[in-house]
């Protein structure tokens, strides 16, 4: 049994002596052949954004139970939490008025879940919130992200509000994360339920961005030019 685990704990050490840009680019690497993989094996690209969805109602339920259980939100950004709320508000109103479907029952209950951890850490455990680690300011993301929404979004039947609707939450949900990474990165400190929360996170977020770039086929790059700005950004500013 430890033979087998052997050569996994070598490459997992070796990695972790590389620089920070070799890590980079073995992620890029490893990312380009879970896309390859996820091609192949996926034929509707739509069930990858309901799982990208069941995922991240998995990390706020993970998160509930945090509150919940351990009465305390240290470790925790509510600024995360609030971009999360409008992304996901504004989504869902997307949802009701272009296409009423099974993301319309997901972004509901996301939403909603989403508001209780809200609401537990502004009053119930505001005394463990570290809202001087949270300092990540808002305008950074969501001024850009509705700039890039005027300037890039489908070209679909619906009217242009929907269209800029839509593609900003798109955005928005892409750097959503960035104040709970500025929050670890102030508090040098990651609890367990934080960890298991950040990880769904990643996976949800790498599912949706799996889902946008294979729809890039259909766009015929444009979409693809939207994602590059976007990440041009979101690197620029960590």
């Amino acid at each position: 049994m430890r033979a087998s685990k052997r050569p996994l704990g070598v490459v997992m050490a070796w990695v972790r002596r590389q620089p920070p840009k070799v890590k980079a680019f073995l992620a890029v690497v490893t990312g380009m052949a879970a896309l390859v993989f996820i091609r192949f094996i996926v034929h509707d690209h739509d069930n990858l954004f309901v799982a990208a969805e069941a995922v991240h109602a998995l990390g706020i339920a993970v998160l509930i139970y945090k509150l919940t259980k351990e009465r305390t939100c240290a470790g925790l950004s509510l600024k995360t939490q609030d971009l999360t709320a409008l992304f996901l508000a504004v989504r869902l109103y997307c949802s009701f008025v272009m296409e009423y479907d099974i993301h319309t029952v997901l972004d509901t209950a996301t939403l909603v879940a989403t508001l209780f951890v809200i609401y537990m850490i502004r009053f119930k455990l505001r005394s463990t919130y570290m809202v001087d680690k949270d300092n990540f300011a808002l305008y950074y993301v969501v001024i850009p992200c509705a700039v890039l929404a005027l300037v890039v979004h489908p070209s679909t039947s619906h009217n242009i509000a929907n269209r800029f609707s839509w593609a900003f939450c798109v955005y928005l949900e892409a750097v959503s994360v960035l104040p709970q990474l500025r929050l670890m990165q102030n508090t040098k400190i990651v609890e367990p339920f934080t960890a298991h929360y950040v990880f769904a996170l990643g996976v949800a977020r790498f599912l949706s961005c799996a889902h946008w770039v294979l729809q890039v086929l259909d766009t015929r790059g444009r979409l693809l030019t939207a994602l590059l700005v976007t990440a041009a950004y979101v690197y620029d500013l960590t």
